[in-house]
């Protein structure tokens, strides 16, 4: 339904001369095409993307890019282009905290995204430190031990920890006792 949707955007919206319309259509569009066609998805978020940086300089067209950059990061996963996805999410995680601050809501989400991208670069220590000594001081005090992103921060590093192949007795047992308290 997504995917259809974004096909009518964007025809709809190809030909009007407003650039802020045909980058509502195109990112519809993108966002539509991330998990069903990701190649198209690529070449669809990078033109808009493009698009949106030419016509836009405000803090809130700032935040509008932050957002097409972590779907294009998303879709780049999606194809398998991790290392260019890596380098998106540090740059939108730099973005966020020069915008925002280390405790702000958004700031957290890009930094769990690029924890993630870290992680699954094997940059395990990186990722660790990022969601121990960053992520998580500043989510709970903001967002509540039991809000949806804290827990999910919480059991990043569980996976940070497991995922370790130079994990020790110690980095298991603090994972059992996250996730003791995730569950609890």
């Amino acid at each position: 339904v997504f995917l259809a949707l974004g096909w009518a955007c964007w025809k709809t919206y190809l030909g009007r001369p407003e650039p802020g319309v045909r980058a509502s259509g195109m990112g519809v569009l993108g966002r539509g095409l991330i998990n069903s066609r990701p190649a198209e998805g690529v070449s669809v978020l990078e033109a808009n993307l493009a698009l949106v940086k030419r016509y836009s300089d405000s803090k809130a067209n700032r935040r509008n890019t932050l957002v097409l950059q972590a779907n294009l990061a998303n879709c780049l996963v999606n194809v398998g282009r991790q290392d260019e996805a890596l380098a998106l999410r540090r740059g939108i995680h730099a973005e966020c905290v020069a915008l925002n601050g280390v405790s702000h809501e958004a700031t957290i989400s890009a930094g769990s995204n690029l924890a993630i991208s870290l992680d699954c670069a094997g940059l395990w220590d990186e990722s660790q430190s990022l969601i121990r000594n960053q992520l998580l001081p500043a989510a709970r005090p903001l967002l509540g031990a039991d809000h949806r992103l804290t827990l999910t921060l919480s059991q990043n590093l569980v996976g940070v920890l497991l995922g370790n192949p130079k994990r020790t007795r110690d980095d298991l047992l603090e994972g059992e006792i996250i996730m003791q308290d995730v569950v609890q």
